[in-house]
């Protein structure tokens, strides 16, 4: 039982350092109203195993902690917890391929009407906030679209081998 411990720690910490490591290498989309975190494609993890919650917000921490907007890194790391809980919950409860569709919809949805509010605090512009969701809810959905579920799929084949 141990040793299981010791994984599922292992795949957490190796998710935490993916999910930053990749912010930080794509920084220039990675931040502001414009996002387009190429990170966000590992957000169909928790469909897999339920430690990816933990490291996705791990990860998203360490992330944030290099935002201009210092809020971020309270309630943007809040947003993906709320996220890939969902996403993890969705996981549990659906067995079927179609789950990874179900399964991307918490992580645009809670990022799309959380994060503008994160810049419209800093900035005054609060009329464009249906814009600011559109525009990260785009951008969640891009990743999650052409990454996210091919991400999934390449799993799909090998995760009773990794996940187990």
């Amino acid at each position: 039982m141990k040793n299981l411990t010791t994984r599922k720690l292992l795949r957490a910490a190796v998710i935490a350092a993916l999910y930053a490591a990749l912010t930080l290498a794509f920084a220039p989309i990675s931040y502001g109203p414009f996002q387009f975190r190429i990170s966000e494609a590992l957000a169909i993890l928790p469909l897999f195993c339920p430690e990816a919650v933990i490291g996705l917000t791990i990860g998203c921490f360490i992330a944030n902690t290099l935002s201009a907007y210092p809020w971020d890194v309270v309630f943007g790391t809040l947003a993906t917890l709320c996220a890939a809980t969902l996403t993890c919950l969705i996981g549990k409860g659906m067995k079927k391929d179609w789950r990874v569709a179900v399964g991307i919809i918490p992580p645009i949805t809670v990022n799309a009407f959380v994060v503008p509010f994160l810049f419209l605090a800093a900035i005054e512009l609060k009329e464009l906030y249906l814009i600011s969701v559109l525009q990260v809810g785009g951008g969640q959905a891009a990743v999650l679209v052409a990454l996210g579920i091919p991400l999934y799929f390449a799993l799909k084949r090998v995760s009773d081998k990794i996940f187990s």
